[in-house]
């Protein structure tokens, strides 16, 4: 994939997003992925705001690489899965 990048000394089971194309650079599924998803959830769990922060960062962004794609999709994608209400145990 020429011109893709990720991000620098992440190791392979981290699951980072390989841009300007936004896919997994793991499993090639678009990210964040299913297996993403879980790791994010559970490295926010106390602080979802944070992640919120984070996943609307990369929805700008992603946004603009993907400017072609709809903008529904993407934030179904990078916020939409998000659970809503209080973090239980």
């Amino acid at each position: 994939m020429t011109g893709a990048t990720a991000a620098s000394g992440s190791r392979p089971d981290e699951h980072v997003p390989v841009t300007p194309g936004w896919t997994c650079g793991t499993c090639g599924e678009e990210w964040p992925c299913a297996a993403k998803r879980d790791l994010l959830l559970a490295e926010y769990r106390v602080d979802r705001a944070s992640l919120s922060v984070y996943l609307g960062a990369c929805l700008a962004a992603a946004t603009a690489d993907l400017a072609a794609a709809p903008v529904r999709p993407l934030r179904e994608r990078f916020i939409g899965w998000l659970p809503r209400g209080p973090v239980t145990s």
